[in-house]
């Protein structure tokens, strides 16, 4: 039995994908490649000596899963897949409405006539708007969201508990991440974003590689230690683990389930880049902006749920989080790009 990924290609999947096939499981990618690379997959192949199969294929399209499912056997689905950028979002809510959630909608779809029933979804800590609670915790009620991505991963949690609600045959776990940064410790497989990087740390890592010429720091008036926004920043090989453990949870049935994946910790955006420069010694040049639309000053999470019940932790600190990330960036400057 296998577990299909979709979005496999990109970051969190691509990633996930290792620790997956590391844990022995046999492994389905789809991805569409519109924000991802052939090229990790086979970098994943080289990290794990595995081949991996891959559908190029795009979640909208009802006939191409649908052949996915009939020639394997799919057990679990772990859903990725999806347009992520929060200020682009904003931009074009359209197609991120259409693709997110329609896009979902058809995957759920095939599932059910498929008869697999299990899903774990890549959610975000953005589900909470502006926390009721710093730390947060699963049981903090969804806040204002700020922006039409946010709105999808809200909707479609909410789209997921329904159908679970509906026919209790299904398992849903509901993986809210908050901000997943770092890379594999091969250097081979890392972040490699379209364009302008919308995270924090490849564009820490781009302006260190001399692609960009400046960090931008966007506020340091907020009600923070040194001004600047406080976020939980996860390694992605710690996240990654956090998906093998919830497949692992799968074989009891569980319901619905939502976890917090984050360290619990939290760093200001100057935080990181002090931690980086020590880490790597290389200076990041950087300038305050205005604050930007939508942006809180605090956020981590209380991930003591997903300790509890997944037998999970983020083990790996920020030190160590900046060494991946600029072994990754320093290795490939133009990410998959030759």
């Amino acid at each position: 039995m296998a577990v299909l990924v979709t979005g496999g290609a990109g970051f969190i999947g691509s990633h996930t994908v290792v620790e997956l096939q590391n844990a022995g499981y046999e492994v389905v990618v789809v991805d569409n490649l519109s924000n991802s690379s052939p090229k990790s997959l086979e970098r994943v192949q080289e990290i794990t000596g595995k081949a991996v199969k891959f559908y190029e294929a795009d979640i909208l399209d009802a006939d191409a899963l649908a052949t996915v499912f009939s020639e394997n056997k799919i057990e679990s689905v772990i859903h990725f897949a999806g347009l992520k950028a929060v200020g682009e979002s904003v931009q074009k809510p359209w197609e991120y409405y259409h693709n997110n959630v329609t896009g979902s909608l058809v995957l759920f779809d095939v599932m059910k006539r498929y008869g697999v029933k299990n899903i774990i979804f890549s959610s975000s800590a953005t589900v909470y708007g502006t926390p009721a609670e710093i730390p947060v915790t699963e049981k903090c009620p969804k806040g204002e969201i700020t922006n039409p991505y946010g709105q999808t991963k809200s909707m479609l949690e909410q789209m997921l508990m329904d159908i679970q609600k509906a026919d209790p045959q299904w398992n849903v776990i509901l993986l809210r991440y908050f901000n997943p940064i770092g890379a594999h410790k091969s250097g081979k497989i890392g972040e490699n974003p379209n364009g302008i990087p919308n995270n924090l740390m490849p564009y820490v890592t781009q302006v260190a590689v001399g692609k960009l010429k400046c960090l931008g720091v966007f506020g340091n008036d907020y009600d923070t230690p040194d001004g600047t926004g406080v976020r939980d920043y996860i390694h992605v090989v710690d996240l990654a683990i956090g998906h093998v453990k919830a497949i692992e949870k799968m074989k009891e049935n569980p319901g619905l389930k939502i976890y917090n994946l984050g360290t619990g910790t939290g760093y200001s955006v100057l935080d990181i880049v002090k931690n980086f420069e020590q880490a790597t010694g290389v200076e990041v040049p950087y300038e305050i902006k205005p604050r930007r639309a939508g942006d809180i000053a605090t956020n981590y999470a209380d991930a003591s749920l997903a300790k509890e019940e997944l037998g999970w932790t983020a083990e790996r600190g920020i030190r160590e989080m900046c060494e991946d990330a600029w072994r990754w960036q320093s290795n490939n400057p133009n990410g998959f790009e030759e």
